[in-house]
Formats: C-alpha cells, structure tokens, sequence
C-alpha cells in the first residue's frame, strides 16, 4: 500500500482518535500528522505481521501517549490550554463534550472506544491492545455505560 493512500484511508480515523486523547483540535491535528510523519519514515520497515490499520493506530496510540507524557513534563513550554469550552451549537457541545469524557477515561478504556467509534473490529482492537476479545466486549460495554451516565448528567 502507498503512502498517500494510507494517508487518505487513515487521517480522519487517526485524527479523531488523538481528538479523544488530547481534547484539544489544534494538538490532536498535530499529533496526527507527526504520527503520519513516522508511518512515512517507517513504512519501508512494516513486515505485515499485522493488518496495516493496527499498525497505524498503535503508531498513534504511542505517539498520543508520548506527546501527552511530554506536555506533563513541561506544561509551560508547551503553552497549551487544553480546557473544555461550550460552544455555541448543540451537536458541537455534544461532541466536544463526548470527547471531555473520553479523555477523562484511563488510558485503556480510551483507546478501546476510540477504536470502538472508528468501527474497528473487536477482533483488531483486542490486537492493538493486548487483551482478549471477550475482555474487550466486557470493557466496551462498561464504558459505553460510564458516558452514557455521564450523558445523563450532561442533559
């Protein structure tokens, strides 16, 4: 696969999965870059020992870890302000209130419904992740039960 095809298959599932981490549109827009910056300069290396979409979302699942680890270790250098604001339509307080409470989640149980929103097969996210299938049923569901309360509260 080319990379300008990986690219335009992935940049929006990628993007959206940072979106969940960072809660911030310009620092998710450009992890998902510097992660399609390191697909570019390791694609030569991928074996094939997984499906080229599991290879991508650990690269971004790493990348968000990494940059989220950084901005801990340096808050002032990195100047971002990454609190939630109201906006002024419905849908878009909906959603960058969904993504308030996906970055709320602990680290797993974010990049399992970030992966459970992209229509990933839970066969893949149990891949990515390094726990079983039936494990990652048992989390979806507890999860989608965590924002549904959290929704509840919201209305």
């Amino acid at each position: 696969m080319k990379f300008e095809e990986i690219y335009t298959l992935y940049w929006q599932k990628i993007y959206r999965l940072c979106r969940g981490y960072v809660n911030d549109d310009d620092w998710a827009k450009d992890i998902a870059q510097d992660t399609f910056v390191i697909v570019f300069n390791q694609l030569s290396t991928f074996r094939n020992e997984s499906s080229v979409s599991t290879w991508i979302y650990r690269i971004a699942i790493n990348n968000c870890l990494k940059q989220i680890e950084k901005q801990k270790r340096h808050p002032k250098s990195e100047a971002k302000n990454h609190i939630y604001e109201v906006s002024e339509e419905p849908l878009e307080n909906k959603l960058a209130f969904l993504y308030k409470c996906i970055n709320e989640l602990k680290e797993l149980d974010r990049i399992i419904i970030s992966l459970e929103l992209e229509n990933i097969r839970q066969s893949e996210i149990a891949s990515i992740t390094g726990i079983s299938e039936g494990n990652v049923r048992v989390k979806i569901h507890r999860i989608k039960e965590q924002l549904s309360k959290k929704f509840k509260n919201y209305e």
